[in-house]
């Protein structure tokens, strides 16, 4: 391997904000530059006592509707609200029309 042209590879928690789930894991976003380019500026301290950084995701194998097998909206930007508005309040299904 040639050095330094690797990124370092090092132990980082993810966390999944909508199910208050984190594991710890490795990955090349730990470094040694925390908040840096493609670095999380968190860190958390983990039941061993030693701190980590942190990366927070929305959507985890904790909470994927796959995963669950329950249904979940994860709304980020106010997308779902914004089409239940234009599309959520028209008129009934065309069965009850009398079509």
């Amino acid at each position: 391997m040639k050095k330094d042209i690797h990124p370092e590879y090092g132990p980082v928690v993810f966390r999944d904000v909508s199910a208050d789930f984190a594991f710890l894991t490795r990955s090349t976003l730990a470094g040694n530059n925390p908040g840096g380019p493609g670095r999380p500026d968190k860190t958390i301290v983990w039941t061993d006592g030693n701190t980590y950084p942190v990366v927070d995701v929305d959507i985890s194998s904790a909470s994927h509707p796959f995963y669950t097998g329950t249904a979940r909206v994860v709304d980020t930007a106010g997308r779902v609200e914004k089409f239940r508005q234009r599309y959520g309040s028209k008129g009934g299904s065309a069965a009850s029309d009398g079509r």
